[in-house]
């Protein structure tokens, strides 16, 4: 009898929880979350040479915070960091590192006496970020290496999230964004066949919309919002169906004249 009190117990609870955590997700869709002050705090930017890391610097330099920047390409780092304090950036520091290579990571890491992840649980405070992409979500021809590594970046911010989750870190935040094409240059002579569902993005804006995300402790970021409408139909239409869709999306054909970045010779 005491079990079967306790798991009507339990079930209450989870069922008051929900309905909670239902309406607060809907007060916040109606009315925006506040967003908290990042100003002191110590930033970490990959990639901060060019594309979303120097404009993410640009950003965070006008929010008041501190900020790290890592680039495998020493000169146009420098000039983020030149551009950062031009911005009202305080304290920049610029490290030259390739983050694919681990002993590349450790080395700079210990210049800065920060042991990441450690030191945010010791002290219960931090911010994740993943800038995975809308090829971790859904596979797409001619990207299958770029898809595998966004696929791979989003499971591990995920697992990340649920890690801290379950050691009751609430102090350390995680944001995953998964945006569609952005014109960076990365994916020069790509093509959207529906620009108002799918379009690509402008670079200022996705880096507006991904501190906005960080602000407001928001889990997952997808831009357009039209991916959040993908991802529901694909968890339950019909596989068939699901390619005629993205055969009409013209997924099939978005990569046909891609050409890439082009490397400063």
């Amino acid at each position: 009898m005491s079990c079967n009190v306790e798991s009507v117990k339990d079930f209450l609870v989870f069922l008051g929880k929900s309905l909670l955590s239902l309406l607060e997700a809907l007060l916040f869709h109606v009315i925006s979350k506040p967003r908290k002050n990042v100003a002191g705090e110590i930033v970490l930017i990959t990639g901060a040479g060019s594309g979303l890391g120097r404009l993410l610097a640009l950003q965070f330099a006008r929010l008041g915070s501190v900020l790290v920047l890592w680039d495998v390409n020493k000169e146009t780092n420098e000039e983020t960091c030149q551009i950062a304090r031009e911005a009202g950036a305080t304290r920049v520091h610029a490290y030259t590192c390739d983050c694919s290579q681990r002993e590349e990571v450790y080395r700079v890491a210990d210049q800065m006496y920060k042991a990441f992840l450690p030191a945010m649980i010791a002290n219960n405070h931090g911010h994740l970020v993943c800038i995975s992409s809308s090829a971790g979500l859904i596979g797409v021809n001619g990207l299958s290496d770029y898809c595998a590594s966004k696929f791979a970046a989003l499971g591990f911010a995920e697992s990340m999230f649920i890690e801290t989750l379950a050691e009751k870190q609430k102090g350390i935040k995680t944001t995953i964004v998964c945006p569609f094409f952005i014109k960076t240059g990365m994916f020069e002579g790509c093509t959207t066949k529906c620009p108002s569902l799918l379009p690509i993005l402008d670079p200022e804006y996705a880096v507006k919309k991904i501190v906005d995300a960080i602000l407001q402790e928001q889990l997952y970021l997808y831009m357009p919002k039209f991916l959040y409408f993908i991802m529901f139909l694909k968890s339950f239409l019909p596989i068939k169906t699901g390619i005629l869709l993205a055969d009409y999306l013209g997924v099939f054909h978005m990569t046909d004249g891609f050409i890439g970045q082009k490397k400063k010779s």
